[in-house]
């Protein structure tokens, strides 16, 4: 596979490249909380089978976000582990308001105000 990262550190600013349009990001910044809050709720409820639906929430918006924004194919065909861990990474450092400069070490134009 022309496309296959052999190192983390080689497949993030990949992934962020995929992530380039803000609207794209947006919706996985809703499946990824969607996914912690499901988690929780199962947890404090003891609603075991709510754990089922947190790959649906996160896939959901994160597919959606790539065949009609980005117009690319999600990197979580190609790279499993890598992508989930990404996902979290990209929604924290949103969170913490780092994810700007991460964007443009990626070469993401436009990227400085996130």
């Amino acid at each position: 596979m022309a496309d296959r990262k052999s190192s983390f550190e080689e497949f993030w600013p990949f992934y962020l490249q995929e992530h380039a349009q803000p609207r794209t990001r947006h919706f996985h910044y809703v499946g990824t909380g969607l996914v912690i809050s499901t988690g929780v709720i199962a947890v404090v409820m003891q609603k075991w089978l709510w754990l089922a639906a947190m790959p649906v929430a996160g896939y959901f918006f994160a597919w959606v976000s790539h065949a009609f924004v980005e117009r690319n194919k999600p990197a979580t065909f190609t790279h499993p582990l890598w992508s989930l861990i990404s996902d979290f990474k990209m929604f924290f450092l949103w969170i913490s308001g780092r994810l700007g400069p991460e964007l443009e070490k990626a070469g993401v134009p436009g990227s400085g105000h996130e």
